[in-house]
């Protein structure tokens, strides 16, 4: 949930920088180049933190098909709401695909709890299978808020 939600806001950031200074054609380039990284800076300092909590539970590739679900809704959504470009028919079929994807790479076996045992995963504090409420932690020194559920095991 909290790779979804953090995943979701830095698409956000990063879709405002890519795509808001379309509006401001006027403006010199080297102004758009500059705005637009000052917005893409906090969508690093929200995708980082995302990918390390999510790969506790998902794979690399899993989470990468993820965030590009996220990513096409909020462009879609942006897109919409700022350009005033309506979704058609080809965007829903897009949609349809992806999800399609979506449940292609989420039915792949997790042999990331083998990984994180074996010292290929980030070195973030696991909670014990079956454990409510236990707290991501690195170094020892709890980093976010309690988890509401042990890690899925499909």
């Amino acid at each position: 949930m909290y790779t979804a939600l953090l995943l979701i806001a830095s698409n956000t950031f990063m879709t405002v920088a890519w795509y808001g200074h379309l509006k401001y054609k006027d403006k010199p380039l080297w102004l758009a180049v500059l705005v637009s990284w000052c917005i893409a800076l906090p969508e690093y300092a929200l995708q980082v933190p995302a990918n390390r909590i999510g790969h506790r539970f998902m794979t690399a590739t899993q989470l990468k098909v993820m965030q590009e679900v996220i990513s096409l809704t909020v462009f879609v959504v942006f897109a919409w709401w700022y350009f005033g470009e309506h979704p058609t028919w080809r965007t829903l079929t897009a949609f349809v695909l992806i999800t399609v994807a979506v449940g292609l790479v989420r039915g792949e076996p997790n042999n990331h709890q083998s990984q994180a045992r074996a010292g290929h995963a980030p070195t973030l504090a696991e909670p014990a299978q079956g454990t409510a409420g236990a707290t991501l932690a690195v170094n020892g020194e709890a980093v976010g808020p309690p988890l509401s559920s042990a890690p899925s095991s499909d």
